[in-house]
């Protein structure tokens, strides 16, 4: 199996920055509770002084939405939606521990981290434009297809594992009790972007390493190396 972003989504957006993680032996008999503290620390300290609107990350998310003609406050990247709801409730719902941490390290970093349960995906993951005919399945479990050109995450059946980019997963591959082994996303489009996600990076996989005793694979993609095999 493999990652990567299409030729076209470098072409339109050179300033992307995306780091992932391949991590195997996943369960949910774990506590992550300190890890998510120390995110959750962080991510009070930079609200503290900013609305996540103001955000640099956040900033360069909403052009990016508007870039490919969607309403940026009414679709949100997963890491704004995040922080606005951690601003005004002051906590996220727990789902489960390693979506628990990689939760709370998008709010540390305003950066949108998607996981995806690799026996939901069929063969490789792309993200790309989509046709308009790829089916992506809500947490609902309602059948949707993207608009025509949409970017998507997209396997290789022609199901679509996000819609609008860093704007929403879809329910299929979302982490479940049984997963036992995920990719992990990071995708930012900031000034600065390289070393922010490559510090979520290294910090996520820090705490993997400590909570499961398992070794993530870990890459960061440039146009010039867009791929990650695993």
């Amino acid at each position: 199996m493999y990652f990567r972003h299409s030729s076209d989504i470098w072409s339109e957006f050179p300033e992307l920055a995306a780091g992932v993680l391949h991590v195997k032996g996943i369960h949910r008999d774990a506590s992550v509770a300190a890890h998510v503290a120390q995110f959750e620390a962080v991510a009070k300290a930079r609200l503290a002084d900013a609305a996540e609107g103001e955000l640099p990350e956040i900033q360069a998310w909403r052009r990016a939405f508007s870039r490919m003609g969607l309403k940026p406050t009414q679709y949100r990247s997963a890491s704004e939606a995040l922080l606005r709801r951690f601003r005004k409730e002051g906590t996220l719902p727990k789902i489960h521990p390693l979506i628990d941490l990689c939760n709370a390290a998008s709010l540390a970093f305003a950066v949108p981290v998607a996981v995806f349960d690799l026996a939901k995906v069929a063969g490789h993951l792309e993200v790309r434009h989509a046709a308009g005919d790829e089916i992506y399945v809500t947490f609902a479990g309602e059948i949707e297809h993207p608009e025509p050109h949409e970017v998507i995450y997209a396997d290789v059946e022609g199901r679509a594992h996000a819609r609008r980019w860093t704007n929403r997963q879809s329910g299929y591959s979302a982490v479940r009790d049984d997963t036992a082994s995920v990719l992990i996303v990071a995708e930012a489009l900031h000034a600065g972007d390289e070393a922010d996600v490559r510090r979520l990076v290294d910090d996520l996989q820090m705490a993997i390493r400590a909570i499961w005793s398992v070794d993530p694979g870990t890459a960061m993609l440039e146009r010039s190396a867009p791929r990650f095999d695993f």
